[in-house]
């Protein structure tokens, strides 16, 4: 489990750096440029390794087919929480996308039918301290609900991942990827013309490099010793990373209310996984 949770949190590091980056990037290349060459990147980095599989014999289809379908809930949660960010502030956007914990184990105590109280509580400090940490604004839009059915997504991602962890977390990844790829007849279609400068596609392939494939493939594999209950919970601290290197980065301000939020994301975290029966994959 300690293995499993140092990986996790590991992924939500990696994932958290990737703000200030991409809100850089975004700055030179619109969405759909933005997420099909970060994903040609990653699946390009991975290929040496796949071909290296497949000669040795050791190539899974099970596998492949796990990260194709954790790759069109990434690919479509992606989408609908750009497409729904237009309409929304960003806050929003935010603490929607982290309600994806409340799907998560929803399915734990439905279907896989193990919770218990203290995983309630965590759930519930969770949210208290992203909503803190976000401060999202009154109100429900089409915005927010484009968002919402992203969350849907990736919580559907995270349950992906935990029934096809057992196999290789690099294959896993690159199929994962693959999805995303469409996103390059969106682009042709709207904007015709590709330009991508060498200072944003060294940016990108960073987030491609580390952000995208060490990251995936660490979940995948934290995800063999931990429930997806605690891991829905464990990914919400990426904002508190992404918020913290924004500090840092940008400059950004990082209010007393906020800082609670983080601390309760924290608490919540270390309640959760010490919860050693239902922390446990099984």
């Amino acid at each position: 489990m300690l293995k499993g949770l140092v990986a996790l949190i590991l992924t939500s590091v990696l994932w958290g750096t990737s703000f200030p980056v991409i809100k850089t990037v975004m700055y030179y290349v619109n969405e759909y440029t933005y997420t099909w060459v970060r994903s040609l990147i990653a699946i390009l980095g991975l290929t040496p390794y796949l071909l290296y599989t497949y000669y040795r014999g050791r190539f899974s289809v099970s596998t492949a087919k796990g990260g194709l379908l954790a790759g069109i809930a990434y690919a479509l949660g992606l989408w609908l929480q750009g497409w729904g960010t237009k309409y929304t502030t960003a806050s929003n956007s935010a603490f929607i996308t982290g309600l994806s914990v409340i799907y998560v184990h929803i399915y734990s105590a439905t279907v896989m039918r193990r919770y218990s109280i203290k995983l309630f509580l965590a759930l519930i400090l969770s949210i208290s301290g992203l909503y803190l940490l976000t401060t999202p604004t009154t109100g429900f839009n089409l915005g927010d609900l484009l968002v919402l059915a992203g969350s849907f997504m990736w919580a559907l991602q995270i349950i992906l991942v935990d029934r096809y962890s057992s196999g290789d977390p690099l294959i896993f990844t690159l199929f994962e990827m693959t999805p995303a790829l469409t996103f390059l007849i969106p682009d042709v279609v709207f904007y015709g013309t590709i330009s991508v400068s060498i200072n944003v596609l060294l940016m990108i392939t960073y987030l491609a490099f580390v952000c995208s494939n060490a990251a995936f493939a660490l979940q995948v594999f934290g995800q063999r010793y931990v429930s997806p209950a605690v891991t829905a919970i464990v990914f919400l601290l990426e904002p508190v990373v992404a918020a913290t290197l924004s500090y840092v980065l940008l400059s950004e301000v990082i209010t007393s209310i906020k800082a609670l939020g983080a601390s309760l994301i924290l608490t919540a975290m270390f309640l959760s996984s010490t919860d050693k029966y239902l922390s446990i994959k099984k």
